[in-house]
């Protein structure tokens, strides 16, 4: 009998799970996240479980983690300082593919060097402006992305790069041949750089999970959810990182088959920051061959084909002001719900919402707190931001008492992307309070602040709510409608027949929006989800039913949707991909692309046995080191050829190996 816990760490809540033998769910538990010290959310949803079940912590036989952080990180635009060392491309690729606006303000250096697409150097790598660059900033970033002009037809250059930055620095460097085999430099720059910025924040994670398990007698050895669903080894993860984007939304789906045996539908998660949206077919979660999108960001890493959206529970509401009736929209940024806050400061968030309600002018700032994150990393922040950092400390303030100036609420925003800060504000969270639908935190701390938001002024001059029941709804109403767009848009892009327009158009186009109301005239218009939609989160319950309603189709609530993440991060398995290419830079000459260099052969059949051995190897060895038992291989060959003078000749080659297995669990 194998006992597997499983734990999901949310941007709200830690969930455990405690399943046995891959068939029994015996206990499942949340706990808040405690971003401060991620070990104390999860020792208290781990503590949980094995109170609940009677469950001996030495008898549990593996332990599994899958995580929203690092999608959360990247939606909200947090994640440590780093520097981008970009080689052998030019200095305007930096804005044309959104580097410059990825980085944020991080520093960067365009060196020259990289290689030809046939492995050839292009020119000489730049050692000496290298070696400058990383001593001026290094005391200043917390890890560095490398990325070379096709490095994954040569990585020397990535190679030597890397081992000068980590002479120098001792700090991780994160090299984009490792994270992808394909082609396009500045997409492969691009993972690198988020795959820098996350290593701390999953580092920490990794090890405070591991610690807090040993400290409640666990000793099973620890997996992580990647981000399509299959399961790593806690090493593997800590150097990779951005592979776990999209890990909790994987883990999800995968947890969201094993409960209902769906095989073809829309799967939707709705977290406190994120709604990840995804379809089952054929009892599979399909893989997104453009590489994982996470909020503005396209990345290389080979992960489910989820569509995830700024929208949670936990969302900021914004006012809007424009028209007559005025209204609100939802995120995409995540807040502290008012009434999450007032659990930890009550005396200062009532007496702030009290002295607000007194006062005849709504302010800017009326409903909002602000309080700094304990244990985050402060390297690099200008001497305006730290500033501002200190008044504000470890303790919870109205945020109209810390702001002094509109250049400050710039520092403000800078901060809060880089996780040191925490605003708090009204979201769809205060509003299930106030409707009655959750009671888990402070209800009366939620309808001052509904109060207080419901008093602005639309454009007509009338008041936008004039009862906290009547803006609670508005609220809820909208997480309903943009939930909707968010399904659209996944079924239109996932529609075998093209429409001809974008399908965030079609999801919002009037035709549309009409079939949804069943509209009747002159014109018969009906619209809808043509498949089930399994509600998954939390707040599934709360929200999904108007959603279903919505949509017309059926809504599945599943009896455990509220911890389907720490499910599927048990009930998943190992599985390691491994890439390499071939090209024939010349007649008769077999060129072999690996990442650790180049190979010749004078035969296309003898390179290919080669190189699969090769991956083939190297995929046993990764699934090996990430626990696996049982494993298997999978070839996929992608051949490419050309007709000359009645001749078919050898362009290109693309080869994958999986290894697949189940995880080891101790004895």
């Amino acid at each position: 009998m194998a006992i597997l816990l499983g734990v999901d760490t949310g941007g709200t809540y830690t969930d455990a799970v405690l399943i046995r033998d891959e068939r029994e769910i015996i206990a499942s538990a949340k706990a808040l996240t405690t971003r401060h010290d991620l070990a104390i959310g999860v020792g208290g949803a781990v503590g949980s479980v094995l109170q609940q079940s009677g469950v001996d912590p030495a008898d549990v036989s593996m332990a599994s983690l899958s995580t929203t952080l690092a999608t959360n990180a990247l939606v909200e635009g947090q994640g440590g300082r780093v520097a981008l060392i970009y080689i052998g491309f030019r200095a305007q690729d930096l804005d044309k593919h959104g580097l410059t606006d990825a980085l944020k303000g991080d520093p960067a250096i365009v060196l020259a060097g990289g290689h030809n697409h046939a492995g050839g150097e292009a020119a000489a790598l730049d050692e000496t402006a290298l070696i400058a660059f990383v001593e001026t900033h290094k005391a200043a970033v917390s890890g560095f992305a490398v990325a070379s002009q096709f490095a994954t037809r040569n990585p020397a250059h990535e190679l030597k790069a890397a081992a000068l930055i980590a002479q120098m620095s001792g700090l991780p460097v994160s090299s984009s041949h490792q994270l992808s085999a394909k082609l396009n430099g500045p997409k492969r720059a691009l993972t690198a750089l988020l795959n820098a910025r996350l290593i701390g924040m999953i580092e920490r994670l990794i090890g405070r999970a591991e610690d807090t398990l040993k400290d409640l007698g666990i000793s099973a050895p620890m997996m992580v959810v990647r981000g399509d669903g299959a399961l790593i080894s806690a090493v593997q993860a800590r150097s990779r990182p951005i592979e776990t984007i999209l890990s909790g939304p994987a883990a999800s789906i995968v947890g969201a088959r094993w409960m209902t045996g769906a095989d073809h539908a829309l799967v939707s998660d709705i977290g406190g920051t994120t709604t990840d949206v995804a379809i089952l077919r054929d009892g599979r979660p399909a893989i997104d061959p453009g590489g994982a999108r996470v909020g503005p960001y396209r990345t290389m890493v080979e992960a489910v084909a989820m569509r995830t959206t700024g929208l949670g529970g936990d969302s900021e509401v914004h006012f809007l002001s424009e028209g007559l009736q005025g209204g609100v929209t939802l995120g995409p940024r995540r807040v502290v719900p008012v009434s999450l806050m007032a659990v930890d400061a009550p005396e200062v968030v009532h007496k702030a919402l009290d002295s607000q309600l007194l006062s005849t002018t709504p302010g800017d700032h009326d409903g909002r707190f602000v309080r700094a994150v304990q244990g985050q990393s402060e390297e690099g922040i200008s001497d305006r931001d730290a500033t501002l950092l200190a008044r504000i400390g470890h303790v919870v303030h109205p945020l109209g008492d810390v702001l002094k100036s509109r250049a400050e609420t710039a520092a403000l925003r800078r901060l809060v992307e880089r996780g040191l800060v925490q605003v708090s504000a009204v979201t769809p969270s205060d509003a299930s309070h106030v409707l009655g639908r959750v009671d888990v935190w402070d209800k009366d701390a939620a309808e001052k602040a509904l109060i207080v938001f419901g008093r602005r002024r639309t454009g007509a001059g009338d008041i936008l709510a004039k009862d906290p029941a009547i803006m609670a709804r508005m609220i809820v109403d909208q997480l309903t409608h943009q939930t909707g767009l968010a399904l659209l848009e996944a079924a239109f892009a996932e529609e075998a027949e093209e429409f001809g327009l974008p399908e965030d158009v079609l999801a919002r186009h009037i035709l549309t929006q009409r079939g949804l109301r069943a509209h009747r005239g002159l014109l018969r218009l009906d619209a809808g989800l043509n498949v089930p939609v399994v509600g998954l989160g939390a707040s599934a319950a709360s929200y999904y039913p108007a959603v279903g309603d919505l949509m017309g189709c059926e809504m599945i609530l599943p009896a455990h949707a509220g911890v389907a993440n720490a499910i599927g991060a048990v009930v998943g398995r190992v599985t390691m991909r491994v890439s390499g290419s071939i090209t024939s830079p010349s007649e008769g000459l077999f060129r072999l692309h690996l990442d650790t260099g180049i190979e010749d052969f004078g035969s296309s059949e003898v390179a290919l046995a080669h190189l699969e051995d090769v991956l083939g190897k190297r995929a046993v060895s990764d699934a090996q080191a990430a626990g696996a038992e049982d494993i298997q291989l999978r070839v996929e060959r992608d051949i490419r050829t050309a007709q000359a003078e009645a001749r078919e000749v050898f362009v290109e080659a693309f080869l994958t190996v999986e290894a697949t297995g189940r995880p080891r669990v101790a004895e």
